[in-house]
């Protein structure tokens, strides 16, 4: 999530707006980086979850109905399943969003779920959902389980899920109950937070299929592939499927849309701009694309997915990041922006963490992915950051809610953190790149933990004792 800007540029842009160690495979090769999708791909968890999602989206673009189908396999003894409804979080509650589970089962039999505020937007269903198993499940035994539901949309929302009447466009990501396990940890039951920002955790998961039903006439961008487009069971509709191999989240969009395609360095980007236009023309938008995956692939490695989709959401002033898709906000300069969403496909779509937790593991990595496409001209500086906040970049979401919000948890995390590991890596030249293509082959489609970053830095003590100065890493 692209949040604030560097204090040196407050002035002239307003923006907007992430550990758990996991599984006992043994790390890489950290001098062996990447070179193509299939090395991150030999890391993929072989038990990973089986999803297959459906929506159906109402004329108006207000709201939707869906179902969610989930095959899980875990690795540790479970007697439930818990879900997360993020739309319930405060910040989008606010803005109308809403979802409301309708039906569940397991393996076809119905079951009650038992829905917990867990930080919950005050009237809102909760962000919590679990579902009792008639028997415990061993490692290795498989469950299917199915939730029904109903979305709601806040109209002209500035959040990751809303509709615009005007432009005729609908997007909505994180918007279906997320399974939350993880991998040698279980199940994350971070309670929502007022800060707005995100706080999801979920593993990697195969879609199976992702079914997006519209009125006929109207474009939708999904994740994956897109696979087919047929018309639906009800005249008057159109069904459009994707599917993809390695996801941790999904966002859709939906409307009056245009649609194009490129091609950048093995990536199809898919760029949906409203029909209606935009603050920026959608050569803008292709050409900060363009510039950021070809940075970032010089210097992360490999572009995580094959598949980029990339929606300019009217009303935003942020970006929201999602597994091989971002939402761009149309108030917003494309530049910057851009490059901190595409950032955020390595460090939280690859590599994932836990938000609510560690949010600096993906936010302060995005940050240093401006930088390194930006060529640094907009770098964070650490004398900017007031001297209270120094030493609090790994403190959890938890904590900004009570200590100064928003714009604090901008400061300490996001440019505090863009500031240390910009330092870092002009200090240590290429090899702070090395090690960091090595933690992002070793933890390939796995959630990170701080322990995780600092495996990755054993042989570099400078890169550890400053993340220890500034709070990142643990003492010791």
């Amino acid at each position: 999530m692209r949040a604030a800007l560097p204090l040196a540029m407050l002035m002239s842009l307003g923006l907007s707006g992430c550990g758990l160690s996991t599984g006992s495979e043994p790390p890489g090769d950290t001098r062996h980086p990447a070179r193509s999708i299939s090395d991150y791909d030999e890391r993929l968890w072989a038990q990973r979850p089986q999803v297959e999602l459906r929506y159906t989206v109402a004329p108006d673009l207000a709201t939707a109905t869906g179902d969610v189908s989930v095959r899980f396999t875990p690795d540790a003894p479970t007697c439930e399943l818990v879900f997360r409804a993020w739309p319930n979080n405060p910040p989008m509650g606010r803005t109308g969003s809403s979802l409301t589970v309708t039906t569940a089962s397991v393996d076809g039999a119905p079951v009650v779920p038992n829905v917990q505020a867990a930080g919950a937007h005050t009237g809102a269903p909760g962000t919590l959902v679990e579902l009792p198993l008639s028997r415990c499940l061993a490692p290795g035994q498989s469950v299917r389980a199915g939730l029904g539901f109903e979305l709601r949309l806040g109209r002209n929302s500035s959040e990751r899920v809303g509709h615009d009447p005007d432009t005729g466009t609908a997007w909505f990501g994180s918007a279906f109950p997320l399974l939350s396990w993880v991998r040698g940890h279980g199940w994350t039951r971070d309670p929502a937070e007022p800060v707005y920002g995100e706080t999801a955790t979920s593993e990697a998961f195969t879609l199976t299929a992702l079914d997006v039903t519209v009125p006929t006439g109207l474009q939708v961008a999904g994740v994956g592939r897109r696979v087919s487009q047929i018309s639906g069971s009800t005249p008057g509709t159109t069904v459009h499927r994707f599917q993809a191999d390695a996801v941790r989240d999904v966002t859709v969009s939906v409307g009056r849309y245009q649609i194009s395609e490129t091609g950048v360095n093995g990536v199809r980007v898919h760029l949906a701009v409203p029909s209606s236009g935009t603050k920026a023309a959608a050569a803008e938008w292709t050409a900060a694309l363009s510039t950021s995956i070809d940075k970032l692939v010089g210097t992360f490695g490999p572009f995580p997915y094959a598949d980029l989709w990339a929606t300019v959401v009217p009303g935003h002033s942020g970006g929201w990041e999602f597994p091989g898709a971002v939402q761009l906000g149309d108030r917003a300069g494309p530049a910057v922006l851009v490059a901190h969403e595409l950032a955020h496909q390595y460090f939280h779509g690859l590599v994932g963490n836990n938000q609510a937790r560690d949010p600096w593991l993906d936010e302060s990595f995005a940050t240093l992915g401006e930088a390194v496409v930006l060529g640094e001209k907009y770098a964070y500086r650490l004398p900017d950051i007031r001297p209270q906040l120094r030493g609090q970049l790994g403190r959890p979401m938890s904590h900004w809610a009570r200590h100064g919000g928003r714009p604090l948890y901008n400061e300490a995390v996001y440019q505090q953190g863009g500031a240390v590991l910009t330092e870092l890596r002009a200090e240590l030249g290429p090899a702070f790149d090395a090690n960091l293509r090595g933690y992002l082959v070793d933890n390939a489609h796995r959630v990170a933990a701080p322990a995780d970053l600092a495996a990755a830095f054993t042989d570099q003590p400078l890169v550890l004792a400053r993340l220890r100065e500034y709070g990142a890493l643990p003492e010791g």
